[in-house]
């Protein structure tokens, strides 16, 4: 598996040497760093990657191609800490896998976790000093520990509900994707957002496709009007499987088990509305039926599908291809790319395909973070969500990217796309979440 990272990233670089040679496109210094990275990183990847501890699921954790560049220093923007609340480590580690233990501005005062083990150690992981049996209750207390804000890192069934009672309870929300789980809790999107308005406080969704190096680059250059509206975007989120046992990725009751992929669509929808902070407004959605077991038998969900392929609808008039694949075998990987009116971009050779000349002075690199502040996984993006969300609470001039108005809509975009994959692929509006 990593040598085809190897030889994947390899080929990218050559291709991208033979469009430059052909004429498409002007050598330069960035081009030529910016595809050699994707090797080097592919190379560090193959040769330093260790398996994950036995019972550890990493789940995209393993990845190393994070940010290395430490030339910008990170800049104290406060001398306040938040006190913290984390729940759920789970069987994916996303509790401790953020940083707000290594945080200078931040410190873990409580967490919980429904299985007591798994509690122990995110208590030894992130230094807190009390543990709860639940969210619940490590709400219910916030007052008495002076609690700021709240991680929820629980099961994708409670995401929703836990984070409307913190809310309701004066704590800024940090929330694990997704933003909420399927149809039956469309009712909870519109309870979110008066929940934000009426606590005053922030909210985010920890979308890791925002802080992926290729997807911040895509948001600078929207940013800076580089390529113009963007008419075309593609996002691809292929998770690993077995035809015998499917995701095979363990979860709380099991509410894995069977997911319509589209229920979990923020690795590749945010490939748009974390560029832009635009929304989709219909969709059209493709699907197969599975030949693995857990889709075949009948399923709490009641889905047939194990990959879905929707064609959404832009606000602005262009179109975007969004995958999300469960069922094909030996293939994994989050990517996306974005084509706008003046230039595009395609993350597979990480550069900018349009007029360089205009793109001369807008700064890629992400900065340093906090000396003893890991970028994590999922292409070094943990450390930076992290960062931005406490440089928002502690800084009100400064907004963080993936807040509760484009959490939702990277969410709600693939719930509809479900529902038209079950309508046999039927033409369907998405609603304004607000």
């Amino acid at each position: 598996h990593q040598t085809r990272k190897y030889l994947s990233a390899l080929f990218q670089l050559h291709l991208l040497h033979w469009k430059l040679a052909g004429g498409r496109k002007k050598m330069n210094r960035r081009n030529f760093i910016s595809a050699t990275a994707s090797v080097f990183a592919a190379q560090v990847f193959a040769s330093e990657w260790k398996a994950p501890e036995k019972n550890e699921v990493k789940g995209g954790f393993d990845e190393v191609a994070s940010d290395l560049d430490r030339a910008q220093p990170w800049e104290p923007y406060s001398d306040k800490k938040v006190r913290v609340g984390i729940a759920g480590e789970g069987v994916c580690s996303f509790g401790s896998a953020f940083g707000y233990q290594n945080h200078p501005n931040s410190e873990v005062v409580a967490c919980t976790d429904l299985n007591p083990e798994r509690c122990k150690l995110l208590q030894k992981r992130t230094g807190a000093k009390k543990t709860y049996s639940s969210c619940e209750d490590m709400i219910k207390h916030a007052a008495e520990d002076k609690l700021d804000m709240v991680y929820i890192a629980t099961d994708a069934p409670s995401h929703a509900k836990l984070s409307i009672m913190a809310l309701e309870h004066g704590l800024h929300v940090v929330c694990a994707v997704p933003a909420f789980l399927g149809k039956e809790q469309l009712e909870l999107v519109p309870k979110i957002m008066d929940a934000v308005k009426r606590s005053g406080k922030l909210y985010q969704m920890n979308e890791t496709t925002a802080f992926r190096q290729s997807c911040y680059e895509m948001r600078k250059l929207y940013e800076a009007g580089a390529m113009g509206e963007i008419v075309y975007a593609e996002g691809e989120y292929f998770h690993c499987s077995d035809l015998k046992n499917g995701l095979n990725v363990g979860s709380y009751n099991g509410w894995r088990d069977a997911i319509p992929p589209m229920y979990y669509p923020t690795h590749s929808t945010a490939f748009y509305t974390c560029v832009t902070r635009k929304r989709f407004i219909e969709t059209t959605c493709i699907a197969t039926p599975s030949l693995i077991k857990q889709y075949t038998k009948g399923n709490r969900y009641n889905n047939p599908y194990g990959s879905e392929f929707a064609l959404m609808k832009m606000e602005t008039g262009g179109s975007a291809r969004m995958i999300i694949a469960y069922d094909v075998p030996c293939v994994n990987g989050e990517r996306g790319r974005v084509w706008g009116q003046k230039g595009g971009y395609d993350d597979a050779g990480m550069c900018f395909l349009g007029d360089t000349a205009q793109i001369k002075n807008i700064d890629f690199k992400r900065h340093a973070l906090p000396k003893g502040m890991p970028p994590g996984g999922h292409g070094g993006s943990h450390g930076y969500l992290t960062d931005d969300f406490l440089r928002a609470i502690l800084d009100p001039n400064h907004h963080h990217v993936v807040n509760e108005k484009i959490a939702l809509e990277t969410t709600i975009c693939g719930v509809y796309s479900h529902m038209s994959a079950m309508r046999d692929a039927e033409t369907l509006k998405i609603p304004v979440v607000g």
